[in-house]
């Protein structure tokens, strides 16, 4: 089914007591506005309006979905709902905060605190388009952040489902969020077969591209791995699904060899193995590996690799798993 192109909501719309103030981001599944409470204060609102399920056109407020794609969209509005109620439940550092969620124009949006800063996509192109990359100690730093929010969503039994640069914020001290969860996406994917998968090739885990694979903290390790990847070479992946006929990504990491430790480089390529049950099953190994070493490659690209902050060797990161975590796929990853 062809996605269309929707109008957003038009600047200084008042709305559920809020006040448009942009359109700052869109996609197949949402538009995120900018707006201002009534006591001044930045938030984002993010509004739930699939492309392939709905159409509004400009000047209007209520969007148009014919009766054949009506049950499906009011399954992905449920999910959306209960998604952003989740969400609101969980008041950490590292995971966006969602501050209240309503109903208007026959559809739902969710109210987000709006910080100061920039993605790790962006981020990383601004290093790229100066001949720079991320070091070894900023990934480390990053991407332990993003894996303290994804346990704290784990143990509240969600799944982000799109976790890559794109959805992972820095604000302005560094400090990592995660955005944009897609596991109300997914729901709507899996009701309608018939519509264009909402998943991002690269990042996805191959469990994704299944209509039969469970899903669970697994899927979101992929991702991570992925996305520390694309940190590294300051490229996408090779898709989960062209990886099954022809696997370059032991090739790619090659590459890399020399540029980050052996520690980090191993666990990012054991994180996108695409076996579910050869991956490390919980979020809490892969942060031992992340905080293991202090000193050495944990300093940035280039410097001594392997060693802990008294300059002795620390364990590979398989030695880690085995102590810290359990690798039974039943267990939430937290």
């Amino acid at each position: 089914m062809a996605a269309q192109n929707n109008a957003p909501l038009p600047d200084g719309l008042e709305i559920a007591g809020y006040r448009i103030v942009k359109k700052i981001a869109s996609g197949g599944f949402s538009i995120v506005y900018l707006a201002y409470d009534a006591e001044g204060n930045a938030v984002a609102i993010k509004e739930y309006l699939p492309s392939a399920l709905a159409l509004r056109q400009p000047g209007e407020l209520t969007p148009i979905i014919s009766k054949p794609n009506l049950p499906v969209f009011r399954i992905g509005l449920k999910c959306f709902f209960e998604e952003g109620r989740a969400l609101a439940r969980i008041v950490h550092p590292n995971v966006v905060r969602v501050v209240n969620f309503f109903r208007a124009n026959e559809t739902v949006y969710m109210v987000m605190a709006y910080e100061s800063g920039q993605t790790l996509q962006e981020h990383v192109a601004r290093l790229g388009a100066k001949g720079g990359r991320l070091s070894e100690a900023q990934i480390r730093h990053v991407f332990n952040g993003v894996c303290s929010g994804l346990r704290e969503v784990h143990a509240n039994k969600l799944l982000h489902l799109d976790l890559k640069p794109a959805n992972i914020y820095l604000r302005t001290d560094g400090t990592p969020m995660l955005l944009d969860f897609g596991a109300a996406r997914q729901t709507i994917n899996s009701d309608l077969p018939m519509l264009a998968p909402m998943y991002t090739p690269g990042f996805a885990a191959p469990d994704l591209y299944s209509k039969t694979e469970p899903l669970g903290p697994w899927s979101d390790i992929y991702s991570i791995g992925a996305a520390i990847f694309a940190c590294m070479a300051a490229s996408t992946p090779q898709p989960a699904d062209q990886r099954k006929d022809k696997d370059r990504m032991g090739a790619a990491f090659a590459k890399l060899a020399g540029s980050y430790s052996p520690e980090l480089l191993d666990m990012a390529q054991s994180c996108l193995a695409l076996d579910p049950l050869a991956r490390p099953q919980s979020v809490f190994a892969l942060q031992k590996v992340l905080q293991a070493t202090r000193g050495g490659a944990a300093t940035g690209v280039g410097a001594p690799a392997g060693l802990d902050g008294a300059g002795k060797p620390v364990q590979g990161w398989r030695a880690l798993v085995e102590r810290f975590a359990s690798t039974k796929r039943g267990k939430a990853g937290t």
